[in-house]
């Protein structure tokens, strides 16, 4: 699995996973809130299936001047 998503969107994802899986502490007793565990995983992994189905990646690419140089 390569890392498709950007580290700026990886903590995006980590934070609303969590707020959504706290609901059940605050009380709402609607299973919406294992919605939540899709982005806290997505987030933690850096890994997003639908994105690697599609072709997709927002990890910024390796400056092509530092590779050649190496």
């Amino acid at each position: 699995m390569v890392k498709n998503i950007h580290p700026v969107e990886r903590v995006l994802r980590v934070v609303i996973g969590m707020l959504l899986l706290s609901q059940v502490f605050i009380g709402l007793t609607s299973p919406w809130f294992l919605l939540g565990a899709v982005p806290l995983f997505t987030g933690i992994l850096g890994w997003c299936p639908p994105y690697a189905l599609l072709g997709i990646s927002t990890c910024p690419r390796p400056n092509q001047a530092q590779s050649s140089q190496q």
